[in-house]
């Protein structure tokens, strides 16, 4: 008997891990287990004690009665908390599982499980990650079966129950644990399977925090199960932490072939394309419309409508392999409104082909269709083509998604991934010189008032204004003089004009045109240099076209002079300084040779917050695309419809001309996948998900680096974590001459420091460049909303904020930090608090007084020793979003929500009163610091000012006595001396200041003179 049941097939369910678990133990995290039931038998896991992204990887061994009855049966897995005070527990989450998605031993995968609500007010997050399969080789552990129909309302019987399982799982978990342990020495390469046999879960599905690692040969400790994680920054909180990840890309590192080296830095997702041309001989009414539908299990696809005279559709549908519920393929041809079809067709997807790139596409054929009677004689024909493939395919992009069923079809054009090409932007310069035979406004008055005459350029929406002319003794009052540049953003293809108005102020607030001049910008002379541009006179329209206007003001010829031009030496800056991502000049010609290449893989994210709320429905929904902006070149994932871990898989290449560059990652929540949302006006907004910045120079050439950074924002509550984006990054470089010549040159093109502008002419530059490339994309198809491009470009980062303030101010004291502690080494050197030190400096100093050309080769020495020595300890990993050097984990409330106050204030006037007065007590520290620094340099000039007569005697004195002295004596001795003086023991010194800072701190200063 006991041989029969040992031969006997078993359920086994793997309990892998967990991730992002509600919190619930009131500490901010909590002590999980799972429980499993399945027909009458309980079992459970180790408890993981404060873990909220716990590991088990255990295996739980039932019985099966009947595995012909397995589909039919349903395995309900619950994630409990357990509280060791009470002996009670917290519900985390439940799962349903169905028995028909149980697989045989060596072909379960690992599944990811989105955690479900025990009631409606139950508050419940996270993923779990699990594998159901049939084996005969594990055996079940003797336990006492509990019947899930006991009562168990005492004490007595839920402690019991509580107490009893826990004994078998410890069992179990060692039996398991010696059989890991047996697999990982009789099989030490099995990390390295190809991509079809390995059962681990992939680390862009899931990461985990601190759970237990247990070492691989050559896996440098990273966990088995879990595709590989390690935490890289221990430093603040570790959910805001940046996690390092394993994820199998390209068809994994040892066992990559052909077809991986395009698409190497993504994981491979398997789709079924179905690619439906056209059909003929279809037996519909004349005139009528017609489609052709696509079902697969539970997903349908339906082609656009046409007419049944010539029904063409050319249209693909992509089916993700993990969710395919059937073994067969149907292709129906149905007419408009009519749920009767006119011929259909099968296909067996056992017997589909898979194609791989760079192979041709799959030449679609002519099937013969079948009506409802099985006949197929009178069906007609369709043209289509069925094949397995990759996201490396061309009709990725363009093809309709299975997970995309609900979305309605004027929001599927949004969904789908698209790259765009920001517009090539240009400085215009615009020289208003001086005008001539200016007749004014008020032809009436103009002898007895003097004309305020000014010039009011305009391109497109940018505006600006010259001052008013100033009267002038040579020059008359109808020809004003100005001599004024203005500059403007344009942007190719130059599609605006300029309009220059001369103005007259009649009145307060009242201006007159008293002529203008319309010029195209498309005819404006372009340079790259430096060189001067030439200056034109303009003739003036002074009468607007009015048929009205008396003929005797067209004798007039009035005239303005303008030096125009369209400046390509300069570059463009969209985004801030710090952030740039492109640092080349406008004109082409001036361009160099790209030094590298930049690939990304968008893998996905995992953990995201619901943004969208389910009416009627407890939980919520997130619809996430991800934007990425290099340069010109920005791409748009497509948006994963409905899941708060998404996985997008798309890898796109950049090319790099400056390694010190930034790159910018954002994850939004697409707005325009919802119908009612969308036909509510067009006003919808994408949500901000959270931003990620990488740069360049940080990155070490041909190093892929696969990590998982924290989406953080900052809201008026304080921080969140958003969810975590996983990126595989790689940084290629062609010549490593090229590559550190470019630190030699300036960052900036030659016209920004040859002819500068102004700082806050930049940022007003950068404010109109944004908003023309804010025009322009959202003119493309699907637009990218211009809440995107501002969130990308960082519009708001000018403005004040106290938390700012405070970060940057802690970063200026940590810069000066090493030069503080300097100052407390000598300090303690010249104390004696350490005479072995002491005495060894006083060496030291007398041996380079005594061979001065030695200090600047042991300076450049130590520094060089000093970098080799913290090569070691360099940085391995790329910075990320740093919640405690931005001080938003300290912040109080009120400053947040002065951060998002908006401007001008929209609060109330004792909130603005309260914030003035508390920004007067900031400032006035800062006055008093300035005003102490400005007293220090007014004495130095005080020395011989002869403002106090007596101390410039003294120091006039003092200094013929010492050039004399300096004359007679070696310097090398004046030094020596000075130095044993300062470093003399404090038994020689006094507590006093010396002399020579007392009479520096008596000299006069013009705070005197302050009123």
């Amino acid at each position: 008997m006991d041989d029969a049941n040992s031969n006997k097939e078993k359920l086994v369910v793997e309990v892998v891990a967990a991730h992002n678990l509600m919190p619930k133990d009131g500490e901010g995290s909590s002590s999980p287990f799972v429980e499993v039931e399945f027909e009458n038998q309980r079992l459970r896991t180790q408890v993981k004690y404060k873990d909220l992204n716990p590991v088990w990887n255990q295996k739980l061994v039932f019985h099966v009665k009947d595995v012909a009855d397995l589909p039919y049966r349903t395995i309900q897995i619950n994630v409990f908390n357990e509280k060791r005070s009470s002996n009670s527990r917290n519900f985390l989450g439940k799962v349903m599982v169905s028995g028909a998605s149980i697989a045989k031993e060596g072909e379960e995968v690992a599944q990811l499980y989105t955690l479900d609500k025990r009631s409606l007010f139950s508050h419940i997050r996270g993923e779990i990650s699990l594998k159901f399969y049939l084996s005969t080789k594990e055996t079940v552990k003797e336990m006492t079966d509990t019947p899930l129909s006991v009562p168990s309302s005492s004490k007595k019987n839920k402690k019991l129950q509580q107490q009893g399982p826990p004994m078998v799982v410890h069992q179990q978990q060692q039996a398991v644990t010696q059989n890991n342990h047996n697999k990982t020495h009789h099989h030490p390469t099995q990390q390295h399977a190809k991509p079809g046999e390995t059962n681990d879960i992939k680390p862009v599905v899931i990461t985990a925090g601190h759970g237990p690692a247990i070492p691989v040969p050559g896996g440098g400790g990273v966990p088995v199960g879990m595709g590989g994680f390690r935490n890289v920054f221990s430093g603040g909180s570790s959910e805001f932490s940046l996690k390092e990840t394993s994820p199998h890309l390209g068809g994994g590192v040892l066992h990559r072939d052909k077809t991986s080296s395009t698409y190497d830095l993504v994981e491979q997702m398997q789709y079924l394309y179905v690619r439906i041309l056209k059909c003929r001989d279809v037996s519909a009414a004349s005139g009528s419309e017609i489609m052709a539908e696509v079902k697969l299990g539970n997903y349908r696809g339906i082609t656009k409508r046409v007419s049944a005279n010539a029904p063409e559709w050319d249209q693909v549908f992509a089916f993700s392999k993990d969710c395919i519920q059937s073994s067969m393929a149907e292709i129906a041809v149905k007419e408009k409104d009519k749920d009767e079809f006119l011929g259909r067709v099968w296909f067996d997807l056992s017997e589909v082909p898979s194609r791989v790139p760079p192979d041709s596409q799959l030449a679609p054929q002519w099937h013969r269709m079948e009506d409802k009677k099985g006949d197929k004689s009178k069906a007609g024909e369709i043209m289509v083509s069925v094949w397995f493939g990759t996201q490396a395919d061309e009709a990725f992009a363009e093809a309709w998604h299975s997970k995309a069923a609900n979305v309605h079809f004027d929001g599927l054009s949004s969904i789908k991934s698209k790259v765009y090409l920001s517009p090539k932007l240009w400085y215009f310069r615009v020289s208003i010189i001086e005008a001539q035979d200016i007749v004014p406004g008020e032809k009436g008055a103009g002898m007895v008032r003097f004309p305020e005459l000014s010039v009011k350029a305009q391109v497109g929406n940018q505006v600006f204004r010259t001052r008013t002319a100033q009267a002038s003794q040579s020059r008359s009052l109808s020809n004003p003089y100005w001599n004024e540049d203005l500059m403007f953003v344009v942007a190719e293809p130059f599609e605006d004009y300029l309009l220059v108005s001369v103005e007259d102020r009649v009145g307060p607030g009242r201006d007159e045109v008293v002529g203008r001049v319309l010029l195209p910008v498309s005819q404006i002379e372009q340079r790259t240099d430096d060189k001067p541009v030439g200056s034109r006179w303009f003739n003036i329209d002074n009468h607007f076209g009015n048929a009205g206007e008396p003929q005797i003001v067209s004798r007039f010829g009035s005239r303005i002079h303008l030096r125009v031009s369209l400046e390509g030496g300069y570059h463009v800056l969209d985004e801030t300084t710090m952030y740039s991502s492109d640092v080349r000049p406008t004109a082409k010609q001036l361009w160099k040779p790209h030094i590298g290449v930049l690939e990304m893989g968008i893998l996905g994210a995992t953990g995201l917050i619901p943004i969208k709320l389910k009416e009627g429905k407890g939980g919520g929904s997130t619809d996430s695309y991800c934007v990425a902006k290099y340069g010109h070149k920005w791409v748009r994932t497509r948006t994963v419809v409905d899941s708060l871990s998404p996985k997008w898989n798309e890898q796109y290449t950049w090319e790099v001309f400056d390694p010190c560059t930034v790159i910018t990652i954002g994850v939004f929540d697409n707005s325009r996948v919802d119908k009612t949302t969308t036909n509510a006006g067009g006003g919808s907004r994408d949500s901000r998900i959270g931003k990620v910045r990488i740069r360049l120079s940080t990155l070490e050439s041909d190093r892929v680096y696969t990590h998982s950074y924290p989406l953080l924002m900052l809201h008026t509550t304080g921080v969140k974590k958003m969810g975590e984006l996983h990126l595989a990054v790689r940084f290629s470089c062609a010549n490593m001459g090229n590559m550190l010549t470019i630190y030699s040159l300036p960052l900036l093109p030659k016209m920004h420091y040859v002819h500068p502008l102004a700082v806050n002419q930049l940022d007003n530059l950068r404010y109109q460049a944004m908003n023309v490339v804010a025009g322009r994309m959202s003119r493309a198809e699907p637009p990218l909303g211009r809440e995107v491009v501002e969130y990308m470009l960082d519009h708001d980062s000018h403005m004040w904020s106290m938390r700012r303030s405070k970060a940057n101010f802690f970063r200026l004291m940590s810069v000066l930090s090493s030069f503080v502690a300097m100052g407390r080494f000598i300090e303690s050197i010249r104390n004696w608090n350490k005479p072995v030190y002491s005495t060894i400096v006083t060496v030291i100093f007398l041996m380079l007084v005594s061979f001065p050309e030695l200090i600047i080769p042991l300076v450049l020495l130590y520094m060089a020793f000093v970098g080799i020595w913290r090569y070691r300890s360099r940085p391995r990993h790329p910075p990320h979003m740093d919640t405690r050097l931005s001080h938003a984990e300290t912040v109080y409330s009120d400053e947040l929500d002065e951060e998002f106050d908006s401007f001008p204030t929209s609060r109330s006037a004792e909130v603005v009163r309260m914030r003035y007065d508390r920004l007067r007590s900031v400032a006035g520290r800062i006055q008093t610091v300035v005003g102490d620094m400005a007293s220090q340099g007014e004495r130095v000039q005080a020395l011989l000012s002869w403002r106090d007569p007596r101390a410039t005697f003294l120091f006039v004195s003092f200094c013929l006595f010492a050039a004399v002295g300096f004359y007679f004596v070696p310097t090398k001795a004046v030094v020596a001396l000075l130095g044993l003086y300062v470093l003399r023991p404090p038994k020689f010194r006094s507590k006093l200041p010396s002399k020579a800072l007392s009479f520096f701190r008596r000299l006069p200063t013009k705070a005197d003179s302050f009123l």
